[in-house]
């Protein structure tokens, strides 16, 4: 566990905010805390978290609409934690460009596991190889992993939530295969929960949004039955 990673909750109850920051603090992570979405503003422009526990139902700015502005924004990854806890509600969550949706109230150590997990695998993305360090080309796109910048054929950057960037990487580095949804899940997520299921299919539908808008032939296919391919060829510049 990186004993230095920062994590920001953000909750208006104040109960339920020191509980939380309370026991991850407890578990070696370092901690700050915010009550609305403003306060969480001043907390990034000081010093930037490595993840954020987000609640939904806030005074002000609701967190839904704080997570896309901070996935909009190439902000830290975003846990929803929130008493909103169907499956709607939870998609809904991923689509505005959250990495993770936790219904309240919930066991503190299944969160800890969310926090540990994404933090996992964030910190596996951007931590580049050698190999890792040249760009990724297909179809005339670009993707710079160590950059994290995407650009279509013209050379327009493409905004990517961290979901969104995660999946891509994986197909990148599974180009012209089919991955079923249980791997897209284990490369993307680390294969936690059913609701990634149908997260998996929400966030592929957004990313291949982004790329086939900006492409001249089909980029991410479904394979019914089985899963998701990227069509194009990938090399290394």
């Amino acid at each position: 566990m990186d004993l230095n990673a920062l994590i920001l909750v953000v909750d208006d109850d104040p109960e339920l905010r020191n509980l939380i920051a309370g026991f991850l603090g407890g578990h070696g992570y370092r901690v700050q805390v915010a009550e609305n979405s403003a306060q969480m503003d001043l907390a990034i422009a000081r010093e930037r978290p490595d993840l954020v526990v987000l609640d939904v139902m806030m005074p002000g700015e609701d967190g839904l609409s704080a997570a896309r502005r901070l996935a909009a924004d190439k902000g830290p990854p975003v846990i929803i934690l929130s008493a909103l806890g169907d499956d709607t509600d939870r998609i809904i969550g991923l689509e505005v460009g959250a990495d993770d949706y936790l219904a309240k109230p919930c066991n503190p150590r299944e969160l800890l596991a969310r926090v540990r997990a994404l933090l996992r695998r964030t910190t596996s993305v951007d931590a580049a190889t050698p190999d890792d360090s040249r760009p990724y080309l297909f179809a005339g796109w670009r993707l710079d992993v160590t950059r994290r910048d995407l650009r279509d054929p013209t050379g327009i950057f493409i905004n990517l939530s961290d979901g969104e960037f995660a999946l891509l990487r994986a197909f990148v580095d599974h180009p012209q295969r089919i991955l079923t949804r249980d791997q897209l899940l284990d490369l993307v997520h680390g294969g936690r929960t059913e609701v990634y299921d149908r997260a998996i299919d929400t966030q592929i539908s957004r990313l291949r949004r982004k790329l086939n808008d900006r492409a001249a032939m089909e980029m991410i296919r479904t394979v019914r039955n089985e899963g998701y391919m990227l069509v194009p060829k990938v090399a290394h510049a």
